[in-house]
């Protein structure tokens, strides 16, 4: 490590890090370019691991800031870290010790327990950072992990309709169709039950991308918004829908809420429940998370 590069800061956990994470970072926020590294070391079970992290940031210098729920891992890493001259910053042992004293029950000592709790709540988090992630045919490659894939021409709805959806926890991918360019292999590779395409009426698609050219300054658009190429461009779309075997939805005129919600229908027809598992034949189990 350079002299001149500050010493990194380590997260660790038994759980994901998250919470204890948030916590370094909102503090580090305050001080602008601080260009302090930050690292998570989640899932950390044993005392070999704890042993591990102490001689690491040892080596560098490095400061520890942990939330071990666990009695044991969490005197541990505090005494090594005394014994080795390690900065140890214990984000849960005061208040973990009050709790302890104070109340009347044993405590379940179980790392990431509030998110299990909360699972509907991360999973609606995870869901919507995927989507934005997979936006206007990002990242094909993880297509394959996507629940729902929407495809369509330029200005159909695709981003408006994949974050609904991705709000109420589906994680969703769209893929944009763009005349003279192909579309990526991997969007015939999936589930052809997981992937819609969005049609929609040529003076209605004229009317969105009318308002979407105003505020560009090159004028040079006529064939985006040209009756017969927008025509042409529609009839093409519904080629590759046809094609790829994919369930055609027409949004024409029609609020997003009922567009997802027809979404959704077929879903449900085509996919067995467990949870928030699906199960396809086509592609085996998918599971949120699984990225």
């Amino acid at each position: 490590m350079s002299k001149t590069s500050p010493a990194p800061i380590y997260v660790v956990s038994g759980g994901t890090g998250i919470a204890g994470n948030n916590l370094v970072q909102a503090l580090l926020i305050q001080y602008p370019e601080n260009k302090i590294p930050v690292e998570i070391i989640g899932r950390v079970t044993t005392e070999d691991e704890v042993f591990d992290i102490i001689m690491k940031a040892k080596a560098d210098n490095g400061l520890i800031a942990h939330t071990m729920v666990n009695p044991e891992l969490r005197h541990k890493i505090n005494e090594l870290g005394a014994e080795f001259k390690v900065r140890v910053i214990d984000l849960m042992g005061e208040l973990a010790n009050y709790l302890d004293d104070t109340l009347d029950v044993e405590p379940m000592v179980h790392p990431g327990l509030y998110r299990e709790i909360n699972h509907q709540y991360f999973d609606r988090i995870d869901s919507i950072e995927f989507t934005l992630s997979q936006d206007d045919g990002m990242s094909p490659a993880r297509l394959r992990n996507a629940e729902i894939i929407l495809t369509g021409v330029s200005r159909a709805g695709k981003t408006p309709l994949s974050v609904y959806l991705a709000m109420y926890g589906w994680k969703v991918a769209n893929v944009p169709l763009v005349p003279g360019v192909q579309p990526p292999d991997e969007l015939f590779e999936v589930d052809p039950n997981r992937v819609f395409g969005l049609h929609i009426g040529a003076n209605q698609l004229i009317a969105h991308r009318q308002k979407r050219i105003a505020s560009w300054d090159n004028h040079h658009v006529e064939s985006y918004v040209d009756q017969r190429a927008v025509r042409e461009e529609i009839r093409k779309a519904m080629f590759i829908f046809d094609r790829g075997g994919f369930t055609v939805i027409n949004v024409s005129n029609k609020p997003i809420e009922s567009t997802a919600n027809e979404i959704l229908s077929y879903m449900s027809k085509r996919f067995s429940y467990r949870g928030r598992k699906l199960v396809s034949p086509y592609s085996g189990p998918v599971e949120p998370g699984q990225e």
